[in-house]
């Protein structure tokens, strides 16, 4: 077999992508993921850290202070069920923009975050309600 042939049939497994999002003040960001949105700081994160790792079961956030993106990213995270999770949020005072909407993709709520971010949440869209319209803003 050439070395062409082999090189195109071999292919890497993904592990997953966790997108790095820009924070003015990583310690108050880190407090916000862990109080309002439920997510768990990574052991080697130390309150002097510039950069950090959350996560909640197997979706997690890198939170870069003072780089590393840009302000106002939108980010989506698949749920087991979106509508719980809104009444969890809903108790914890997270920044809810949009509660549940069905969608022909997706049952989905819209979070924001203290640096503006988007955190799209979203589990199966329900097919036996009206789907609505979707708008980016």
């Amino acid at each position: 077999m050439a070395t062409t042939e082999r090189a195109s049939a071999a292919k890497s497994r993904f592990e997953g992508a966790a997108p790095i999002l820009s924070v003015r003040d990583i310690g108050q960001s880190i407090r916000y993921y862990e109080a309002a949105l439920g997510f768990t700081r990574a052991a080697w994160v130390r309150d002097d850290s510039t950069f950090a790792f959350v996560s909640r079961d197997r979706a997690g956030i890198y939170l870069c202070e003072g780089g590393q993106g840009q302000p106002g990213t939108w980010v989506w995270v698949g749920v087991e069920d979106v509508e719980t999770l809104h009444g969890e949020y809903q108790a914890s005072g997270a920044r809810i923009l949009h509660g549940p909407a069905n969608y022909p993709w997706a049952m989905e709520i819209r979070v924001t975050d203290l640096d503006g971010h988007v955190l799209r949440f979203g589990s199966d869209s329900k097919p036996d309600r009206p789907f609505e319209s979707f708008t980016a803003s």
